[in-house]
């Protein structure tokens, strides 16, 4: 992604549940760490107040285990862990996921043929 664009607000909405989840399957991490991933990935800068909430949501549908850890020379941090549950949702969300883009990308290449039969 260019650093300088960022993408609609409504897609972001639309996949940051399964990105934020994704994230957490690499393994045990904390908020900071979790938008610097989505962020060195293309997704772009998630900011806390959306970013906390969301795992305080994932941790009520039991997603993910929480474990405050001591920091090293400065404050604790919170770690979030995926569950069983969690990584059955980031399954399922996966192959939706995929069905979904198959579906939307056959819809905009449909779209751009017709444009191309409309130039001529």
């Amino acid at each position: 992604m260019n650093p300088s664009q960022e993408w609609p607000a409504e897609w972001l909405r639309g996949v940051l549940e399964i990105c934020v989840l994704r994230a957490l399957a690499a393994g045990p991490t904390y908020g900071y760490e979790i938008s610097a991933r989505l962020e060195a990935s293309g997704l772009g800068k998630v900011k806390g107040g959306t970013l906390y909430p969301l795992l305080k949501r994932f941790e009520a549908k039991d997603w993910v285990e929480v474990e405050w850890k001591p920091g090293e020379g400065g404050p604790g941090r919170k770690y979030y862990e995926l569950t069983g549950e969690g990584r059955w949702r980031l399954a399922e969300m996966t192959a939706l996921w995929k069905e979904f883009a198959a579906v939307t990308g056959g819809l905009l290449s449909e779209s751009e043929a017709a444009s191309t039969a409309d130039e001529k």
